[in-house]
């Protein structure tokens, strides 16, 4: 079964109908325009100008509104022959986008592709004032009708955040597309742990990307085209010196590696620079500068990254006066892949830009587009493949309480006694090498978890008896345990996984937490989760008693998720994930106890609805 808009009744038009009932009054442009843009400290950013060009017996209007694309991988490539796609980045956005009459402008952020200056962080306060100034001269130029919106996957719908706080008048509406809003909680320290690949795998396309190294950057699976001949240079650099003098000075580029370890806890700055920590180069630091004019639509995937998921929820929640949307659907970072076991086709099958097009004509165009009488939230239900509309989040109107039982058991009832369950760690576990994980590291995987019974097998687990009937799981799981650990530390991660009438043994979702973390605290008006809170400050870290049980409050990734009749929901717990977190503590492992019984370790699934659609 694939992820079509048309399982289930979720919206009155489907994104595949209102693309169909739009047709393409415009073509692309053979090659952009091509320029230096000239900030306010001197350094020039290089962008693309795809403007629509009328079919022929057409006549194009004189301004179009605008989706600029902000991206530190390549605006274009320059090509040594022709025949390949210059633009693998932004490419998707320019074919979307031109043809329905909407210019496109694809700018290399500073210190990247054929733009000078230095990066001094992960999408840094200097970018997001830079981000100003290109909507300023966008908004100046003749074929502007001065609207902007702006999106994007990853660093570019993050990008696009940054853009809408800037205040600017003329952006009205962004779409952000798989990406974070709080890089220390989703990306950087997701527990309070480092993310090992991603930090890894980053600094190695960038140093590829941003130092014309193209020996590096053909082992990437976006950017191996032999033809691929580094950046492209703009109109104005006939011999090619400028973009030269860039990548010259992108060699003191920062790197990840280096910086990661100052932002360890979310408070903790760059030394030289105590306004330079993890909130800075974060999203929801800036939300609210974003003016309430402006329409906001969050897109995700359930195994988006490492908490990616967690963002686009975030956002919407914490913007209650926009027209502020969320869709979240069962795809990975990007939604190169549609990640059910029981799909049809790994390649996703969902509109996505069809939909950001509709959400653009509604807000840049002024098109009769019906989408304010859609739900605000839909959503994508695995296992029974079905799109499920709401008008909140989460969707599920309560938690089941489910105690973790002695013998293995978890049960609805809370034991009558109380007891524990001890496990060594091993450091050596680990959850594979096809998890969402690698997919932040650039890997191309298609099967998730395809050994997850394997891995699984050694870890101890708790599970319900079998399913009288489906049951559908939509929201955040969240573990309450008591946990006495034998060292002075240590990392829980809890595993869900839905386990077949017939043994194979299906990963739902994760998540973990370092328990020198275990501090909670409300979140914040401009942080807003429904899951427990922890600002993860360096003061709040307290060392364990060893052998002394503490409280983990903490939320397992997001999902929606239908369990078949028959089937049995399994927790797992463990201490480790080898390649993927730092050992915790290092060489120690610990002996994790928990303690079962009346006030002992359980989980508030929230359970939803069944669906109701086709």
């Amino acid at each position: 079964m694939s992820d079509i808009d048309t399982r289930g009744n979720a919206w009155l038009t489907p994104p595949s109908a209102y693309l169909a009932s739009r047709p393409s009054a415009f073509s692309v442009p053979a090659r952009p325009a091509s320029c230096y843009l000239p900030m306010r400290d001197g350094c020039r950013l290089a962008a693309d100008v795809y403007l629509p060009q009328p079919l022929p017996g057409t006549q194009a209007p004189d301004a179009f509104p605008t989706v600029v694309i902000f991206t530190p991988y390549y605006r274009r490539f320059r090509l040594s022959h022709p025949g390949a796609e210059p633009s693998p980045n932004g490419a998707k956005y320019r074919d979307a986008f031109v043809p329905k009459g909407y210019a496109v402008v694809v700018v290399d952020v500073r210190g990247t592709g054929a733009s000078f200056g230095t990066r001094d962080a992960l999408r840094s306060p200097t970018e997001r004032d830079d981000y100003y100034e290109v909507a300023e001269w966008i908004a100046s130029q003749p074929w502007s009708n001065g609207r902007i919106g702006s999106t994007g996957i990853s660093y570019l719908g993050a990008a696009a955040c940054f853009l809408a706080s800037t205040g600017h008048p003329a952006v009205k509406a962004i779409a952000p597309l798989f990406s974070v809003s709080d890089i220390y909680s989703e990306q950087l320290y997701p527990g309070g742990m480092l993310s090992k690949v991603w930090v890894q795998a980053y600094d190695e396309l960038m140093l590829a990307l941003d130092q014309d190294r193209r020996d590096l950057v053909a082992g990437f699976p976006y950017f191996n085209d032999p033809s691929f001949a580094g950046p492209e240079r703009t109109d104005e650099d006939a011999d090619g010196t400028l973009v030269a003098a860039a990548v010259a000075e992108h060699r003191n580029n920062f790197t990840l590696a280096d910086l990661a370890p100052e932002f360890a806890y979310r408070d903790g700055a760059a030394f030289h620079d105590p306004a330079l920590d993890s909130g800075s180069c974060s999203p929801y630091r800036y939300l609210d500068g974003i003016a309430p004019d402006v329409a906001v639509y969050s897109i995700s995937g359930w195994y988006d990254g490492g908490g990616y998921a967690n963002g686009a929820i975030t956002r919407f929640l914490s913007l209650p006066s926009h027209d502020s949307r969320l869709l979240l659907g069962p795809w990975d970072h990007g939604a190169r892949t549609n990640v059910s076991p029981w799909r049809d086709s790994a390649a996703s099958g969902f509109p996505l830009l069809g939909e950001v097009l509709r959400f653009f004509d509604h807000h840049l165009l002024g098109l009769p587009t019906g989408l304010e009488r859609e739900a605000r939230v839909h959503y994508h239900s695995i296992h029974d493949n079905q799109w499920q509309p709401a008008d909140t989040w989460p969707p599920a109107p309560a938690a089941t309480r489910l105690h973790l039982a002695d013998g293995g058991a978890l049960t609805g009832t809370p034991p009558a006694v109380s007891a524990t369950v001890s496990t060594q760690v091993s450091f050596d576990w680990t959850t594979g090498r096809q998890t969402r994980y690698e997919r932040l590291g650039a890997a191309n995987i298609e099967d998730y978890y395809a050994d997850w019974g394997r891995h699984e097998a050694a870890l101890p687990h708790f599970d319900t008896a079998p399913l009288a009937a489906p049951l559908s799981l939509a929201g955040h799981v969240v573990a309450h345990l008591q946990v006495a650990s034998s060292q002075p530390d240590a990392a829980v991660f809890v595993y869900l996984s839905e386990v077949e009438a017939d043994g194979t043994v299906r990963y739902i979702t994760e998540g973990m937490l370092r328990a020198s973390h275990s501090k909670t605290e409300p979140c914040p008006p401009a942080y807003r989760t429904t899951w427990p809170y922890r600002a993860h400050r360096r003061a709040d870290a307290e060392r364990l008693t060893p052998g002394v049980p503490v409280a983990l409050d903490f939320a397992l990734l997001p999902v929606a998720w239908t369990l078949a009749a028959g089937s049995r929901l399994r927790v797992s717990i463990a201490g480790a994930d080898r390649g993927h977190f730092p050992q915790v503590p290092h060489g120690r492992p610990p002996v994790l106890t928990l303690a079962l019984g009346p006030d002992g370790c359980h989980l508030d699934v929230p359970v939803a609805a069944p669906a109701s659609g086709r």
